[in-house]
């Protein structure tokens, strides 16, 4: 009996990968800083905003799909949270529902992270697998950190949208989250270059 090969997973372009992940968060920001001058009122705009971040998300995660045929699971989780939160948000006309996003998201990674972990599964190995090749020990380390780093910006985006403007929050969830995220991820090199797989394939 002849056994087909298992064709490698596709991946988008690292910049197409990017403008989507991030074009709804830029989409967002826009909206809510320039909505006045279409006439929305200040009380109004981050609702307008809100909309348009559905919009962009569901547009995102749709290309995503047409091109890859599957949908990674951290934004996919995201956009959920995005479009049920967002939804509320406009439904209920309470912007608590969006600033509660982030807070949500983050806690639900966090959580599932380090319970994971608990259970003795380091779970981030089975989004990050195909990026890079780690020891046990490095995955149960990875997840860790992780873990704690997403339970850290839950709280401040608690902190944040509980003690700020609106605009301000608006500003740190494009311009704050997403920089700090970065930083934390290129502060873990040490990490994977120490327990990278000797074994692993050489790409």
């Amino acid at each position: 009996m002849q056994i087909e090969a298992v064709p490698p997973k596709r991946h988008l372009p690292p910049f197409l990968k990017l403008v989507l992940e991030l074009g709804p968060l830029v989409v967002f920001f826009f909206a809510n800083a320039y909505a006045e001058r279409f006439g929305v009122t200040p009380d109004q705009k981050l609702f307008v905003a809100t909309g348009l971040f559905i919009a962009a998300t569901v547009i995102a995660l749709s290309i995503h799909y047409a091109l890859m045929r599957r949908l990674p699971i951290m934004p996919l989780v995201s956009g959920v949270v995005v479009v049920v939160f967002g939804g509320l948000t406009l439904a209920l006309q309470d912007k608590t529902f969006i600033m509660m996003k982030p807070t949500i998201v983050n806690t639900l990674f966090g959580l599932v992270l380090l319970g994971g972990l608990a259970f003795g599964k380091s779970l981030l190995s089975v989004v990050l697998d195909s990026v890079f090749a780690l020891t046990e020990e490095g995955w149960r380390k990875l997840t860790f950190r992780w873990g704690l780093f997403f339970l850290v910006l839950a709280v401040l985006n608690e902190v944040v949208w509980r003690t700020q403007t609106e605009d301000f929050w608006v500003s740190f969830k494009v311009f704050g989250i997403m920089p700090l995220t970065i930083a934390f991820a290129l502060s873990q090199t040490p990490l994977l270059m120490r327990h990278e797989r000797k074994d692993a394939p050489e790409a």
